[in-house]
């Protein structure tokens, strides 16, 4: 008896996809975005969907297992590692001092991860706050050459690196959830 899950999806027209693509919450009919700026956020907005689609379902035992060992990771620990990220990118574009870590040092986000129901809604509320917090700070700043904070980093490097870590994880949570309960998919 194997403890590896059995593979699947819920998909049928696409048996590879997350979902089918009428159900997929990003598919968007009609032309794309018109500009870099929108089609950056477009990107981003997209990722962070991905993320939440793969956590989708699942108990807090099942979102803080850390189902690829030796990784520490699970998807609840992505979660609170991207709050994290997005309060650091806030700092970066500031003068001023970085804001303090919600969870802790080195690896808290990660460690602090455990299979409480409150722990799970908190990491989701924290998210979405700081997700808004770090879009509202960037809406300041609408020319994406444009040099901020005091390293003077482009506005287009951070969103491409908002949307490059977004993705990375994603690939993360591709892993970890078809080790947690088999679901496969994009």
């Amino acid at each position: 008896m194997s403890d590896q899950p059995e593979r699947w999806t819920q998909a049928n027209v696409y048996p590879d996809m997350w979902a089918d693509p009428d159900d997929d919450p990003r598919n968007s009919e009609g032309v794309g975005p018109e500009g870099e700026l929108a089609t950056l956020q477009d990107f981003l907005t997209n990722y962070r969907r991905t993320l939440r689609m793969k956590c989708e379902g699942l108990d807090a035992e099942q979102l803080a297992r850390r189902s690829v060992p030796p990784s520490t990771m699970s998807l609840l620990g992505l979660v609170r590692h991207l709050v994290e990220v997005e309060r650091d990118w806030r700092s970066w574009i500031s003068d001023g001092d970085p804001v303090p870590k919600l969870y802790g040092e080195r690896d808290a986000d990660f460690d602090g991860a455990v299979a409480e129901q409150a722990v799970v809604d908190a990491a989701y509320v924290d998210l979405e706050r700081e997700q808004a917090a770090t879009d509202a700070a960037l809406a300041e700043f609408p020319d994406l050459s444009e040099r901020v904070g005091k390293d003077g980093i482009a506005v287009r490097e951070l969103m491409v690196h908002r949307i490059e870590e977004y993705a990375r994880h994603c690939g993360h949570a591709d892993l970890l959830r078809e080790c947690v309960d088999g679901r496969v998919g994009q």
